[in-house]
């Protein structure tokens, strides 16, 4: 198969991709407008970067008509949100936050989500996600314009809030713990089990282990 994307409609682009590019961790954000109504959804267009400061990224994308939803709305009014860790018993209610809701909605009612104060932002946390980020705008970038255009939100991390419940020995999160949540294609889900986890070392100069000179 060979696909030229210039040739393809956004929402084939998204289908053709979307299977490829995973497992996507999940943004469950949360924000606050500047009149103080609040809302809360997921993004799974996700990653983390540097860490000197640490920095994050997510990009919403536009509806259908290209207009920015409520998360981009707040977060241009008030430049933070909160990053909230989506668990597998959370994904249910996690995805329906993704309805779209009429603007001023509150999802955290609508889903049966419950907020908890932040320390250094505005926007609530999730109480029941066993950890949460608190994060200030360092930089919005519009990618594209019209319908279904992106706009990637890139935040510093200033708070990082954890359940101990879900630290290992060392004092550091476990991942196998946390049994987090992860989109792939289509209306797939996974998520991460320590059945599904391997490890493999940093490597030194050499050949990966098992190979054998040809």
């Amino acid at each position: 198969m060979l696909a030229r994307l210039c040739d393809l409609s956004p929402q084939e682009r998204h289908s053709l991709l979307t299977p490829l590019i995973t497992p996507r961790p999940i943004a469950f954000v949360s924000t606050v407008g500047s009149k103080g109504s609040s809302n809360v959804a997921p993004f799974s267009f996700f990653a983390m970067g540097g860490q000197s400061p640490q920095s994050v990224a997510f990009c919403p994308v536009a509806d259908r008509n290209g207009n920015a939803k409520d998360t981009l709305r707040n977060i241009k009014e008030t430049g933070e949100f909160v990053i909230n860790i989506v668990t597998r018993a959370m994904a249910e209610r996690v995805n329906q936050a993704s309805a779209p809701y009429p603007h001023g909605v509150d999802e955290f009612d609508i889903v049966g989500f419950t907020k908890a104060p932040s320390l250094a932002v505005k926007p609530p946390r999730v109480a029941e996600s066993p950890a949460n980020l608190e994060c200030r705008v360092f930089q919005i970038i519009p990618h594209g314009a019209g319908p279904l255009h992106g706009t990637w939100v890139i935040g510093e991390v200033l708070v990082a809030h954890i359940d101990d419940a879900y630290l290992a020995a060392d004092g550091l999160p476990d991942t196998a713990k946390l049994d987090p949540a992860a989109r792939l294609g289509r209306t797939e889900w996974s998520h991460v089990t320590a059945d599904s986890m391997f490890s493999l070392e940093r490597p030194t100069m050499g050949r990966p282990s098992g190979q054998t000179p040809g």
